[in-house]
């Protein structure tokens, strides 16, 4: 794999390209409603709490990823009192990930014109996928309140896919998983059908954001 940099919301590859990331064309297509539920969001909590979440939110999810990442490489890390609720709670599907592809690797799809950076990709009970860990003080319950996650995780197929292309196995199913303290991770399987129709969804967004680039200001 080409080694890669962040530069300004865009990932640079080994040849000097920046593509930008998934995370940013989310973030400038974004939906009307879905900004105004955050904004709601910030005034309830006020913007000093609202940010004291988000910020502990980040952390505690940064510290869960580099734990997963070192387990699945082949470490034996100590777990920190902070990561260890959620470790518990998602510790049974790290136990059947096998075949381990790629941990946190960055992937381009130079046609398309983006970049991200997955999670993992490994078979979960002898099925190749792209995986998507989340941490959460409750669960989800339902796809919808994912938001974006599987717009994300169809964008990392698609890239995985494109940047791999030499691969005999191409990747058609994806899992996002969320930990919760003192409960079972909760795990969202999405299928082929399911990523294919969320594909032309995230290809819409990536048409979007160009379309919003190239508009004047």
């Amino acid at each position: 794999m080409n080694l890669s940099r962040t530069r300004r919301g865009h990932l640079v590859d080994a040849h000097g390209r920046a593509l930008p990331s998934v995370s940013t064309i989310l973030n400038a297509t974004k939906p009307l409603e879905a900004r105004l539920a955050l904004a709601q969001w910030r005034d309830r909590l006020g913007a000093a709490e609202a940010g004291r979440v988000a910020t502990a939110a980040s952390r505690r999810g940064s510290q869960t990823h580099a734990h997963i990442r070192r387990y699945l490489a082949g470490e034996r890390p100590v777990c920190s009192e902070a990561v260890r609720p959620y470790w518990e709670s998602l510790e049974p599907i790290v136990a059947d990930i096998k075949n381990v592809r790629l941990l946190e690797a960055p992937v381009f799809h130079y046609d398309l014109g983006y970049a991200g950076k997955v999670d993992c990709v490994a078979s979960y009970r002898g099925v190749p996928c792209v995986l998507d860990w989340k941490t959460g003080d409750r669960p989800k319950g339902s796809i919808e309140r994912l938001y974006d996650g599987p717009l994300q995780l169809a964008a990392y197929c698609g890239a995985v896919n494109h940047y791999c292309e030499a691969e005999e196995v191409p990747i058609c199913e994806a899992m996002l998983v969320v930990a919760i303290p003192d409960q079972p991770a909760e795990v969202f399987w999405f299928k082929p059908e399911a990523i294919a129709q969320y594909w032309n969804q995230w290809q819409q967004r990536v048409a979007d954001y160009y379309r919003l680039q190239r508009s004047p200001l």
